[in-house]
């Protein structure tokens, strides 16, 4: 991708697209209908995780499109991010959450607050999909809770000791990089917290066995019992809890974008079936309720995807603002979950089947809220936002 093209994508203060990111998006969508929907359910139920997919994106130059050109990649914005997420929601959540780190926070992170080492040794592997990378911040007892994580790096000469533990880690099974979020305990400073990368295979980190989930994404723990990391490993630890909370609205706006994308894979549905189900002589199409439902699920979903590109298309190539991203993820978590069910309702008892569509994008939907960053603490976030421009 040349620059001038992300600056296209970014320049979208209508919060529209690009003509070149709308190829982009059909040329997702074009593979995504074709390679992941048709498999989607067989992701699930083989508990494997989908490489295939993520290697047909990085042949296609998806998977590192945000990855800096200099190290690889397409140098695109968080609206190009937003905008392949969003359609690979469509078809298949599984290959959706896959592709999210390469997308988003893990390569941003180091793409922004890497040394040039670091950059230089794990971000082009990353673009051409031979490496992917976790991000591990939620422990047993802290999820939303950052500051009372405990996991931590003792320093040891040019090492750092990591104790401690990660729980529901993504990918862990597959994934050759962990961007881990700890506690520097010798720093001074109320919330000495910043990150570093450990490397599989690193001795003293272990990986748990997975939990199955009701999207059909396995997730991990992770052990640190005497890591020995190296300290050139350490990404951020100057003023890092405030860098890698920044970092995380970046999570936080694609995973909005997600959310949009099942919210519209559900309502794609719901279209097709109500022009060839016939009830009382007619096509369900042709009944005012059932439109009036498809009106207010197309509402809610243009409302959210709106608000989801107007963070990703101000932030550019920096990370999406606290507040925006707050805003775009409650609404898009929100109302992907109603619109799914809204669908399911459409769709009647055969909306209940599990071999119909309307069943698995209820179950994607519900993770949306879950991960991230619950609604409820983006909430405290928005009105922190709002009252503190008032003082």
């Amino acid at each position: 991708m040349t620059t001038e093209r992300s600056q296209l994508a970014a320049s979208a203060t209508n919060y529209d697209i690009s003509p070149e990111l709308k190829e982009i998006e059909a040329l997702t969508r074009s593979i995504a209908e074709r390679e992941f929907r048709p498999h989607a359910l067989e992701w699930e139920e083989s508990d494997k995780f989908p490489a295939r997919n993520l290697r047909l994106l990085a042949d296609q130059g998806l998977l590192g499109a945000t990855v800096p050109e200099e190290f690889g990649g397409g140098g695109g914005s968080w609206l190009e991010a937003a905008v392949i997420l969003e359609q690979l929601g469509r078809c298949c959540y599984t290959t959706a959450m896959a592709a999210l780190g390469e997308l988003g926070v893990q390569t941003q992170a180091v793409a922004q607050y890497g040394t040039q080492a670091q950059k230089l040794k794990y971000l082009p592997a990353i673009a051409r999909g031979e490496l992917m990378c976790s991000i591990c911040i939620t422990e047993p007892d802290s999820g939303s809770d950052i500051g009372a994580m405990t996991t931590e790096g003792i320093d040891d000469g040019e090492f750092l000791i990591i104790n401690g533990t990660k729980a529901f880690i993504s990918r862990a099974d597959v994934s050759g990089l962990f961007l881990v979020y700890i506690r520097f305990p010798s720093d001074t400073g109320k919330r000495p917290i910043g990150a570093v990368l450990v490397e599989r295979g690193t001795p003293g980190l272990t990986i748990g066995l997975g939990h199955k989930t009701l999207g059909g994404e396995n997730l991990f723990d992770l052990h640190f019992e005497q890591c020995r990391v190296p300290t050139t490993n350490v990404l951020v630890r100057s003023d890092g809890f405030k860098k890698m909370l920044t970092a995380f609205n970046g999570q936080r706006c694609l995973n909005a974008a997600i959310s949009v994308g099942i919210a519209q894979g559900a309502q794609d549905e719901a279209l097709r079936y109500v022009q060839e189900r016939s009830q009382g002589g007619q096509l369900l199409a042709r009944y005012q309720g059932i439109q009036w439902m498809l009106a207010d699920n197309a509402i809610k979903i243009e409302g959210a995807r709106l608000l989801v590109r107007r963070a990703a298309a101000r932030a550019a190539h920096s990370f999406p603002t606290r507040y925006e991203s707050a805003i775009a993820k409650t609404a898009a978590n929100e109302m992907a979950l109603t619109v799914t069910d809204s669908v399911m309702q459409i769709f009647g008892g055969h909306g209940y089947l599990k071999e119909l569509p309307p069943e698995r994008y209820l179950r994607w939907a519900r993770y949306g809220p879950l991960g991230g960053g619950t609604p409820q603490i983006q909430r405290n976030g928005i009105a922190h936002e709002l009252l503190h421009s008032l003082i």
